[in-house]
């Protein structure tokens, strides 16, 4: 057998600057998928705030939850003339956001139609009659005191 049969194979380069880190594709993955979250996020929020508008809800609040809360990115508050009106925005509301196949909805408090939560899980959206609006006064309860007031619609 000669010396050289023998021999060590070669080694391995280090990486360096000029060679790619295999891990690269998996970080470029994922920061595309938080981006494409952020935007159906966003879609979500702009939809909810659209159909609210459509159906003449009154005092629009939107309150970003981001940095606050992990049980939703935004939470959305509005007020219905009536209780009728409160569920009648609420029931349209779940119809186009799972018409534009965004989320399973989940709707609490219809029956009395005082204060419905609609979960949109990233939106959350609480609608009521004025008065029970007032009491309850969730605005308040989520501003934080040196931030900005919620931005109303």
């Amino acid at each position: 057998m000669s010396p050289s049969s023998h021999a060590a194979p070669p080694a391995k380069a280090s990486p360096t600057a000029d060679t790619p880190i295999a891990e690269t594709p998996a970080v470029d993955r994922v920061a595309s998928d938080r981006a494409a979250s952020d935007q159906a996020v966003a879609d979500l929020h702009a939809l909810v705030l659209a159909s609210l508008d459509d159906d003449q809800a009154i005092e629009l609040v939107t309150i970003p939850l981001a940095g606050k809360s992990s049980i939703a990115d935004h939470m959305v508050i509005a007020s219905g003339r009536s209780t009728r009106h409160v569920a009648a925005m609420a029931n349209k509301l779940a119809e186009r956001i799972k018409r534009e196949g965004k989320r399973k909805v989940r709707i609490e408090g219809l029956p009395t139609a005082d204060w419905v939560l609609v979960d949109a899980d990233d939106v959350i959206i609480h609608l009521f009659r004025p008065e029970v609006r007032s009491f309850y006064n969730l605005e308040r309860m989520w501003q934080v005191e040196d931030a900005p007031a919620a931005s109303a619609h």
